[in-house]
């Protein structure tokens, strides 16, 4: 057989008889994964080759050979044609001696020198350079044993013994990655003039360059010394000015102050071992086993092609204990170093802290206010972090979530790694966000206990081991989902275009760091709900938790999943994503499975249920999700209590409401992309029937109320009523007290007593209802857009623009459901303000009326139909204030409603 790759079709040469012998002799303990698969594809036919790889080893050379064989590439072991090398390949380190030597590093020049003798005189003549790496025993798998991974491949060059036992022992998890050749000849045309010795050295500095990267990308970072990322955070600039500082202040001698530094950034560091991390994730891979029947990772191709070269900083969402170790886990066994995760002090517990302080893990306090030493010296940790390289996790939420939804982001981590970047940019930043969904909390039961008042529990070693009993159940599947990721550089250049001249003064703060940490902060938890995992317990949850007492017939079940499944493949939230591909049938019976629904069985046809505390644990996975449904439950809400409406004031009410429910659920659109998804929803709708496009589709019309559609479209609307209703609670709290009455807090305060008191009479099985941070959400959007704002005295105060809101609630809110807030929401006194006479009920709900006016309904209809949205908007103000005109003349002849309430 002819070799295709040299130049002068010289016949393949065989090793030596002996050569051979050992690879029969290796071959039952040896099994190669190559990477990539098929290296062929990499090479240029008709040009000779020659592999590189990092260490002169026996067994090396053997597993090349091998790999090569396999893979139908040219033999390491047959000449170089044209050159006086009796091999095609060449090592740059070797050892001295035969049995106990030392690794010494060599610069491979003989090699190089012949290989570059080779080309003179014949410019038509190439040599492609291969870097191979080998690494044996990356990654311990399943059926891997605990003493293996003693053996795993490490930044250490063993010796011959030890290699040999790290093949017997871990030879069948052997990697060899083949890097993209390097042509010599183009690289010798661009040095220039050069002699054979300078270019030998030049080219073997780039190969140990490229071949301490690719280590570093397979096995991690060389933190082995823990010492030596302490002492340099001890002796940067800012530390030491802090120490000096903290002497002079608290009147300490200097060397006490740095002994407080030390035992701070001790407190503080990661002590990363290799060993560790491989035999926690051999534990791991049973652990999961136990608790999980699968654990699925997507696009996680596209996060792995994007890292080269950057600074990674993972950003997932934050819901469980188990989302570190998940994370580090899936990237272990994915081939990716596993991060440096920033956590919370309280996990610092004995015999756990410093497990999870050798897997990675670097503690932080949850405050640094008082105390400017530690803020200094965590910075610089950072700081030093990202200057090596050292890929990194943090949660920016500062929290688990105890309702499912992502939390209102903390940009402390985010500021600190844009200012450590600032004074480094040496290696760009990209953060990666990662979307986490489960089937099933462990946490699930303390969750809702602390959302219904119950102290949280404080970690402890004790708590751990009572807790090891949720072995005993099984938790599904787990879904990581990798996100867009964000560049860090796009966003300083919009942010100001000599951003570059912030890094020569490390100390300084520039005016658009805030805003450009506040945006990085928002992007990050857009793209993490842009890359959702609709798992069947998700859309169980959408639809059950949507009926008055969590219970469905199975044939209305049926049609709503399939409804759901329809929405969200026919309108894609984003190409990230991912739904499962159970049809209605199948997502029912696994919900029975799971123990999250009952069957109870009818002669007039069987019912699906959910009690009361399953409902409630049941909310945190409806929240997961429900950003992706936002659009659909809007326009649904808009026909709970009017059987028509323009298509018009859907859009028009929906720019208005938009920016309340976008700061809530972090959606991804503009105003204008809102309102295009609005239009693509009502069409949808349109499609399947569940409403009426009459009037040249400037008209939408629902069914009466005990019909099929109208059912359909009161379920997805219910996903999403709790939060108008929270909204109104909000609007009525600060109306009926009136303005320079209440402070802030004082109407967060009333707000959540309110929710609370309402959640008890109505029963509502969703605990973040009377949730204060959702409350603090929107007062805070109603302070950006200027609807209210605090006085000198510390008051709220408000506009007009708190009028027009509470008559648009009339549209969307029941008079039941508006009357029961009012009636429970503290405040109000014998003069009210004009903004709390509009939430009585005796004033014309001018903007229910409109949809029945037949003068307003003809200015609606002269909109065309290609209208932009803010033409849409302005003409429908125009009809409405002509109506509002003639609305004390006619109230009374208006007709009574005939039709069904939902």
């Amino acid at each position: 057989m002819q070799n295709i790759y040299t130049a002068d079709s010289t016949v393949r040469q065989r090793a030596p008889w002996w050569f051979n012998l050992a690879g029969q002799l290796l071959q039952p303990w040896v099994r190669i994964r190559r990477d990539p698969a098929e290296p062929a594809a990499l090479l240029q036919a008709g040009v000779p080759v020659c592999y590189v790889i990092e260490r002169d080893g026996f067994s090396d050379a053997l597993i090349l050979q091998r790999a090569c064989r396999e893979a139908g590439l040219p033999n390491p072991m047959q000449p170089m044609a044209g050159t006086r090398r009796r091999r095609s390949v060449f090592a740059l380190a070797r050892r001295d001696g035969w049995i106990f030597g030392r690794n010494r590093q060599r610069a491979p020049n003989e090699p190089l020198r012949q290989l570059v003798r080779s080309l003179e005189g014949m410019p038509e003549r190439d040599i492609q350079i291969v870097p191979v790496s080998i690494y044996v025993g990356r990654a311990p798998s399943r059926d891997s044993g605990w003493f293996r991974v003693l053996f795993s491949e490490n930044w250490v060059m063993v010796g011959r013994f030890r290699r040999m036992l790290a093949l017997l022992l871990n030879g069948r998890d052997t990697v060899v990655h083949f890097s993209a050749p390097v042509s010599l000849r183009s690289v010798l045309d661009e040095s220039g003039e050069i002699t054979p010795e300078r270019f030998a050295r030049k080219i073997a500095r780039v190969l140990r360059a490229h071949f301490h990267r690719i280590r570093a990308a397979v096995i991690g970072p060389d933190l082995s010394h823990r010492r030596t990322v302490v002492d340099a955070v001890l002796n940067a600039e800012p530390v030491r000015a802090a120490i000096a500082a903290s002497a002079a202040k608290e009147k300490i001698s200097h060397a006490k102050a740095w002994r407080k530094a030390h035992k701070l950034v001790m407190e503080i560091s990661a002590d990363y071992s290799h060993p560790v991390v491989r035999s926690v994730s051999f534990l791991l891979a049973n652990f999961w086993n136990k608790l999980y029947d699968g654990i699925a990772m997507h696009h996680f191709d596209k996060a792995r092609a994007a890292a080269p070269g950057h600074e990674v900083v993972y950003v997932p969402c934050h819901r469980s204990h188990a989302d570190y170790l998940l994370m580090s886990y899936q990237l272990h066994v994915s081939g990716v170093v596993v991060p440096h995760i920033a956590a919370g002090v309280n996990l610092n517990l004995p015999v756990i802290g410093p497990i999870l302080r050798r897997g990675g893990a670097f503690f932080l306090r949850r405050s640094f206010k008082g105390n400017a030493l530690y803020s200094v010296v965590f910075n610089e940790y950072l700081a030093q972090l990202i200057d090596r390289g050292v890929p990194i996790e943090y949660f920016i939420e500062g929290g688990r979530s105890r309702t499912g939804r992502l939390l209102a982001p903390r940009a402390g981590m985010l500021a600190m790694t844009v200012r450590a970047f600032l004074r480094a940019p040496r290696r760009p930043v990209l953060f990666q966000p990662v979307y986490i969904g489960y089937e099933k909390l462990m946490e699930g039961k303390s969750y809702a206990g602390e959302l219904s008042g119950q102290p949280k529990e404080k970690e402890s070693l004790l708590g751990l081991l009572r807790g090891l009993k949720v072995l005993r159940q099984r938790y599904g599947h787990v879904a990581l989902n990798f996100g867009e990721p964000i560049a860090l550089t796009p966003l300083l250049d919009a942010a100001s275009a000599d951003w570059r001249a912030a890094t020569a003064d490390p100390d300084a703060k520039p005016e658009w760091l805030n805003g450009v940490t506040d945006h990085l902060a928002e992007q990050i938890q857009i793209n993490i709900n842009r890359a959702a995992d609709v798992n069947p317990i998700n859309l169980l949850a959408l639809a059950l938790l949507a009926t008055p007492k969590h219970a469905m017939a199975e044939s209305d079940l049926l049609t709503q999943l399939d409804l759901g499944k329809a929405l969200l493949e026919e309108l894609p939230y984003s190409d990230r994503v991912t739904l499962t591909p159970m049809n209605p049938a199948a997502i029912i019976a696994y919900g029975e499975q799971m123990g999250w629904i009952q069957r109870v069985q009818h002669p007039l046809g069987d019912v699906l249920t959910v009690n009361s505390e399953q409902a409630v644990l049941l909310s945190y996975f409806r929240n997961n999700v429900l950003h992706l449904t936002a659009t659909a439950a809007w326009v649904a809400c808009c026909f709970l209590n009017n059987r028509r409406m323009s298509r018009a004031s859907v859009l028009r009410l929906g720019r208005i409401i938009y920016p309340f429910i976008q700061g809530e659920l972090f959606l991804p659109w503009d105003g204008e992309g809102f309102c295009a998804q609005l239009q693509a929803t009502i069409d949808f709708f349109v499609r399947r029937g569940l409403l009426e496009s009459t009037n040249d589709g400037r008209t939408l019309e629902r069914s009466a109320g005990q019909e099929d559609s109208a059912f359909q479209l009161k379920v997805i609307a219910r996903s999403l009523i709790q939060a108008f209703e929270r909204y109104y609670i909000t609007i009525a709290a600060l109306a009926k007290n009136g303005p320079h009455t209440m402070t802030g807090a004082e109407l967060e305060n009333a707000c959540t007593l309110t929710a609370q008191r309402l959640s008890l009479l109505n029963e509502l099985s969703a605990p973040e209802f009377f949730d204060k941070a959702l409350f603090r959400g929107f007062i805070q959007k109603l302070r950006e857009r200027r609807v209210v704002w605090t006085d000198d005295d510390g008051k709220l105060d408000y506009d007009s623009a708190l009028e027009g809101m509470v008559r648009d609630a009339r549209v969307i809110l029941s008079r039941e459901v508006r009357h029961s807030i009012l009636k429970i929401t503290p405040g109000g006194s014998e003069k009210e303000s004009a903004a709390g006479e509009a939430l009585s009920d005796d004033m014309p709900e001018a903007t229910v009326l409109a949809e029945t006016k037949p003068a307003y309904r003809r200015i609606d209809d002269a909109v065309p139909a290609d209208a932009s949205s803010e033409d849409l908007h302005q003409r429908h103000v125009d009809a409405e204030h002509q109506l509002h005109a003639h609305t004390a003349v006619d109230a009374a002849e208006q007709p009574k409603q005939t039709d069904l309430p939902l």
